[in-house]
């Protein structure tokens, strides 16, 4: 008789902890998504001892002598939901209007001539993200910043000084890395960021320095596995980012959140509150190999190449000479191998070495 008092109260704890789960996942976007698939049930119905089906919550409640309460998973902070896209995010439909991967060439001149004020200030200012994995985040081991995009951020100051090390980071978010150039916080922003006609209406790029390709990252088993089975889903991108708008281009109903940092996308598909993530799979590759139960589905969607982001030229502030500057190092790492180092220790998850983006240089009168 004791035994099975007991039994039913573990397993009745099993079903009232399941339910909690499941019930905060969906409150947490309930008011905005109205998702009836997700019921506060969603979770319970593990095997339990004897008596699983008449035990309740009330009754665990009543003898451990703790109050039932309703928690509710929040969101990521900052994060913003969506089902339908929001402006500023439409499809870069005039991707061809411009030529959208040309930079200027690199010159033989020394970076006393070509960025005297970084120079003078003795150090290169970079803007990236912390949590990025594999691009630039945080040795857990050591505390120091490092990563793909961290790499190249060295080599540029290496040309610059002579020391890989004369560099200062400033953590940037997708959606407040064109100020950041624009204000003159920083002097690059090497944060994954694509190349697009859009953009290039408010910053500079260098030559492209790595071609990734939009896809989607999904629990195993999920179900889902094209861009198609994300009808109806919620998925998770970050804000500032064109990730969304391909999906919104293809399917008729889609709810997105939209939130900081690819390290939150994590968070929010771990705590069911999103489907997917959508973005490049050099992002999503770092993602999925935080967490064994998620995989990249589906096959390669938009191209999409990597540039340095640098502020447009003004007559007070004239930026040619860095992103000659920054050229110079992209025509070095590729010649001299650095690169192909660069991808073999950060991005071989994704295959084959694919090689570096050939330059397209702007045509210049002699």
């Amino acid at each position: 008789m004791r035994a099975g008092v007991a039994g039913r109260r573990r397993a009745a704890a099993r079903r009232a902890d399941g339910g909690r789960r499941g019930a905060s996942a969906c409150a947490a976007l309930a008011g905005v998504l109205l998702l009836a698939s997700c019921g506060a049930g969603d979770g319970a119905g593990t095997d339990g001892g004897p008596g699983d089906e008449t035990a309740t919550s009330s009754e665990v409640a009543d003898a451990v002598g703790i109050p039932e309460v309703d928690a509710v998973m929040p969101l990521p902070a900052g994060a913003a939901v969506s089902t339908e896209i929001p402006s500023g995010l439409a499809p870069d439909e005039d991707t061809e209007s411009c030529d959208r991967l040309s930079s200027l060439r690199p010159v033989d001149e020394p970076p006393e001539e070509l960025v005297p004020r970084i120079r003078d200030r003795g150090r290169l200012v970079v803007g990236l993200d912390q949590g990025s994995n594999l691009f630039s985040f945080r040795d857990p081991a050591t505390g120091q910043l490092t990563g793909f995009d961290v790499d190249l951020s060295r080599e540029i100051a290496r040309d610059i000084f002579d020391d890989p090390d004369q560099v200062e980071f400033r953590s940037l978010t997708s959606s407040n890395r064109i100020e950041a150039l624009q204000d003159g916080q920083v002097d690059v922003v090497i944060r994954s960021m694509s190349i697009t006609c859009k953009r290039r209406e408010d910053v500079t790029f260098s030559a492209p320095y790595y071609r990734a390709y939009q896809r989607v990252l999904a629990v195993r088993g999920s179900g889902i596995e094209s861009i198609a089975d994300l009808e109806g889903k919620r998925v998770c991108v970050a804000a500032g980012t064109t990730s969304a708008s391909r999906m919104w281009d293809d399917l008729d109903r889609l709810t997105v959140l939209s939130v900081n940092t690819w390290a939150d996308c994590l968070v929010a598909i771990q705590q069911n509150q999103v489907d997917a993530i959508t973005t490049d799979d050099a992002i999503l590759v770092g993602i999925s190999a935080q967490d064994p139960y998620l995989e990249i589905v589906g096959p390669q969607l938009e191209a999409e190449p990597y540039g340095v982001g640098i502020a447009r030229s003004t007559p007070g502030n004239d930026t040619d000479g860095l992103v000659r500057q920054v050229n110079s190092t992209l025509e070095r790492i590729r010649s001299d191998g650095t690169w192909d180092t660069m991808y073999d220790t950060w991005l071989s998850g994704l295959g084959l070495n694919p090689g570096m983006p050939a330059p397209v240089y702007t045509a210049e009168a002699p």
